[in-house]
């Protein structure tokens, strides 16, 4: 290979890699575009109406309608007031779902917060990973890391609204929940209605370790 045909292939390499910035400022744009027509299709949908029905409350083609609801086009202020007109809705309410704040919490290891849960006189350690507040659907969301250990006793009595996820990483586990027991080894997952009684009834080998995350109404 010659030291010319070297070169070309690095230019031919460096225009491969390299990302195109106009792209990804497109992609940005286009979340504000899908957030509203996500909003439009809500209420479209809540009060009702079809496609065709919107077409004719606001003289826009149903093709039009139809890009702006999947977020295919950037609607102007006039359109998106005709639409609030004709909707019965605040022109603000289509930007409610973009405003709204997202967030996020990164917990390094050995980091998780340790609380007193039910299970804590039991002698199960709980570490809370994070927590995020309800969000526009008044959800709660508490992830947790539990540990179980040869001091920790059986206490497969738990109860609390909501929905359960347990992943198993380390040891086995037999799981209570309701009339039923799971054996649960590492990689297993269960997946519950946490108003039903449960919890660890059998500890075959520790120390154990499982991820468990509750989701649960607002007011729960």
């Amino acid at each position: 290979m010659t030291k010319h045909q070297t070169r070309l292939n690095r230019k031919d390499t460096v225009a491969t890699l390299k990302q195109d910035p106009h792209k990804v400022r497109e992609e940005r744009e286009k979340v504000l575009e899908v957030a509203i027509g996500r909003e439009v299709r809500a209420f479209r949908r809540q009060q009702g109406i079809t496609v065709a029905d919107l077409a004719t409350l606001t003289g826009l083609s149903i093709g039009m309608l139809s890009k702006i609801e999947n977020g295919n086009t950037s609607p102007s202020l006039t359109t998106l007031q005709t639409l609030a007109h004709a909707l019965s809705v605040p022109i603000t309410s289509f930007f409610r779902r973009f405003e709204e704040h997202r967030g996020a919490m990164h917990t390094k290891a050995g980091q998780g917060v340790e609380i007193e849960r039910e299970g804590t006189r039991a002698g199960h350690q709980y570490n809370l990973l994070g927590h995020i507040g309800a969000n526009a659907s008044g959800v709660m969301v508490e992830p947790y890391l539990i540990t179980l250990t040869t001091e920790s006793d059986v206490f497969p009595t738990f109860q609390h609204g909501g929905i359960e996820t347990i992943y198993m990483l380390e040891g086995e586990i037999d799981y209570r929940h309701s009339d039923s027991l799971y054996p649960l080894k590492p990689g297993d997952t269960l997946f519950f209605d946490a108003d039903a009684p449960h919890g660890p009834e059998i500890l075959r080998k520790l120390p154990a370790r499982y991820l468990s995350i509750i989701c649960y109404p607002q007011n729960t």
